[in-house]
């Protein structure tokens, strides 16, 4: 019989913002899948719900499992939401799980109230008993760590994916010798390059490249995205998104527009997010030193030389905006003006400068349906609240 799985968000994941606004850790792309995706493909089956924040109990997202509630049954498996899990792992009958010396999932010996999961300050470590298997994977320690970690998680994740795939039709040139891989049904206009010199690419199905269009290893063009030409280098992008123009080192959570020229460099972008024509991201700062990043916690030094921004779903930037190195623009912000915003643009913002005036709820959720509605999706009941929710509780993230 199969273990039930839950994704369990603890007090650090929900930092990580400006993502854990609207959707559990769990919903965040790290390396080439979701990672509550990944603890899926680990355990061989779908997860049965997430442990998160008080104000997700209603995220509800394509195949995402809801918000738990009650007794946790003996057996259950529940996973650090922090913890990408190689996608080559699996996690067999072992009673706990760990990397790198640390807890990362435990299967309970004993029921256990997921009330005691809702603050995040319970440690799993606390509940593992019984034999422990090691397993491979990477732990992300800060939000930055999606970007930081991208590189070296690509190339194990598409020899995992690769399975099944074909070669690129011929009239695609490749070069290099660490392999383009591309699933049935992927299609490509001629004058397209896939350069493997660096690592390798993967093509999901029902994704269009156009001509024009180079793709640099390792990267990962997912399920019926679009590229509508220029340089995609080491990217992650997720299923029905557009992308144009040059990316480097950048994640696209999914259902996400850039489409038209502009540079985006080391950067996260959140579901249902447009970049208008020209948005370009700094990912260097000009002394080559360290990047800073605002958390709810306050500024931190990331370490990380190449950061560029991080932008939480339903955002939307004016044609032409610049965002400076190390930039979080929060969730629902509508950004548009002549101004560089600031390195924190906070969630539901209007406008390009402080102080920013408000998106009204109501027009903000008809404009996100409105957006939803173009691809087909319904923002639904579930989806309304989890919005609501996140709106109001914008004043924390106001500093």
């Amino acid at each position: 019989m199969t273990a039930s799985l839950v994704l369990y968000d603890d007090a650090r994941a929900r930092q990580f913002e400006p993502f854990a606004l609207t959707r559990p850790a769990g919903e965040l792309r790290a390396g080439a899948e979701l990672i509550r995706r990944r603890w899926e493909r680990a355990a061989g089956a779908r997860a049965a719900g997430f442990a998160g924040a008080p104000h997700l109990a209603a995220f509800e997202e394509f195949d995402a499992p809801p918000s738990v509630h009650g007794t946790l049954a003996a057996g259950t498996i529940v996973t650090n939401s922090r913890f990408a899990i190689a996608l080559d792992a699996a996690l067999g009958d072992a009673h706990a799980w760990t990397c790198d010396g640390r807890v990362a999932a435990v299967r309970l010996s004993l029921p256990l109230d997921s009330s005691q999961l809702a603050d995040g300050t319970f440690d799993l470590e606390s509940v593992a008993t019984g034999a422990a298997a090691g397993i491979r994977g990477w732990w992300m320690e800060e939000v930055w760590d999606l970007v930081g970690k991208l590189s070296d998680m690509m190339g194990a994740d598409i020899a995992a994916l690769a399975g099944g795939t074909e070669d690129p039709p011929s009239h695609v040139a490749v070069l290099g010798g660490h392999g383009a891989h591309v699933e049935r049904g992927a299609y490509f206009e001629p004058y397209v390059l896939i350069d493997t010199t660096e690592g390798p690419v993967l093509v999901r199905r029902g994704a269009r490249v156009a001509a024009f269009t180079r793709l640099v290893g390792p990267c990962v063009i997912g399920e019926d995205v679009q590229v509508a030409g220029g340089k995609i280098k080491n990217c992650s992008i997720g299923e029905h998104s557009r992308v144009h123009g040059e990316l480097s080192g950048t994640i696209f959570l999914g259902h996400a527009n850039k489409a038209h020229d502009g540079f985006v460099g080391n950067s996260v972008v959140g579901r249902w997010v447009n970049l208008g024509a020209g948005t370009i991201t700094s990912n260097l700062k000009n002394s080559y030193g360290k990047v800073s990043l605002w958390t709810p916690g306050g500024t931190r030094r990331t370490g990380e030389t190449f950061l560029g921004s991080f932008i939480g779903d339903h955002a939307k930037l004016g044609i032409g905006t610049r965002l400076t190195t190390g930039c979080v623009v929060g969730a629902g912000a509508n950004v548009f003006g002549t101004a560089m915003p600031p390195k924190y643009v906070p969630p539901f913002a209007w406008g390009d400068v402080p102080p920013f005036k408000e998106f009204d709820a109501v027009k903000f959720l008809e404009i996100a349906a409105r957006v939803m509605e173009r691809r087909g999706v319904t923002l639904g009941e579930n989806g309304r609240r989890t919005l609501s929710a996140a709106w109001a509780k914008r004043g924390d993230f106001r500093t």
